[in-house]
């Protein structure tokens, strides 16, 4: 299997990104990713404001994936993500949801046995996700950060971007460029506190494409679901998104007015929140697959 090692990053998702390495549709391959901070915290004792924020969210690649053009959608399924035996948590002030209340900052490392997570006499059961993974955006969208959620992926920070899930990416540039980092052993939805449990992981991939099929916003699925995976400069905006892409889809798979779709999204679609402390909120509408197969949502695309 085709190993990608973590040492040949990005910290900026372009159209014009040089890839590291090249993979074919169908391949499964393994790509080794760096916590948020590039392993530099070493000790609860660090001061944050010590760390070069310029190696912060590394994101690992970019990947080309051979045959991938504009105008298709590169899918890439979830199959493992193994992560180490402890990661970092921390808290800043001004940091997350409630960072007016925090007084000082705090870094924790939290250690993991038997899958789950030990914190204050408390075990947590981890559940591995991606918390940065996109493709290279449209020249029209411009350059996007690696810590940033949009059209092409990035920070999406969303619990359920595990193994055993699929994303399904629009392709804007040949190849489509894959890249992948920021993992989390373990995170709430909402993220409310600015991190994760960050950790370094290997995570198991296998792409393929989708050829002349494109969507606006990345989808991802589950067991249950097809969510669209949509971000906004505010809740708003970010809920808006989603919403009416979901409705979209749902008016076309079943070949209905509108209106009907409106409200089936009404009865049925769950609107969930990914997480509240990027530079754009990112929320995912999940539509569930009693209503509408995934397979039959991307036929009528």
């Amino acid at each position: 299997m085709k190993v990608i090692p973590a040492d040949k990053v990005i910290y900026k998702f372009t159209a014009d990104m040089e890839p590291i390495a090249s993979v074919l549709p169908g391949d499964i391959f393994k790509v080794e990713t760096n916590d948020c901070f590039f392993q530099q915290v070493l000790s609860e004792e660090q001061d944050l404001k010590d760390l070069d924020y310029g190696r912060l969210n590394p994101a690992t690649g970019p990947i080309y994936v051979e045959g991938a053009e504009p105008g298709d959608l590169l899918k890439v399924k979830i199959i493992s993500i193994d992560v180490k035996d402890k990661g970092i948590a921390a808290v800043i002030p001004n940091g997350g949801l409630l960072g007016d209340q925090v007084t000082k900052s705090i870094i924790r490392i939290i250690n993991i046995e038997d899958n789950h997570a030990l914190f204050q006499g408390v075990k947590i059961p981890i559940s591995p996700m991606i918390g940065v993974i996109g493709v290279a955006p449209a020249k029209e969208d411009g350059e996007w950060t690696t810590d940033t959620p949009w059209k092409h992926g990035g920070n999406m920070d969303t619990k359920d971007i595990k193994a055993g899930s699929t994303l399904y990416f629009p392709v804007n540039q040949e190849g489509a460029l894959l890249a992948l980092g920021d993992c989390h052993a373990l995170m709430a939805d909402g993220e409310v506190c600015f991190t994760g449990l960050e950790i370094p992981a290997e995570v198991t991939l296998e792409v393929d494409l989708i050829k002349n099929k494109s969507v606006k916003w990345p989808l991802l699925e589950t067991d249950e679901y097809t969510m669209v995976v949509a971000s906004g400069d505010n809740l708003d905006h970010a809920v808006y998104e989603a919403t009416s892409n979901a409705v979209e889809y749902i008016k076309n798979s079943l070949a209905i007015e509108w209106e009907e779709a409106y409200i089936l999204a009404s009865l049925s679609v769950d609107l969930k929140i990914s997480q509240l402390v990027d530079p754009k909120i990112t929320v995912r509408a999940a539509i569930p697959k009693y209503l509408v197969a995934t397979e039959k949502l991307i036929d009528s695309l």
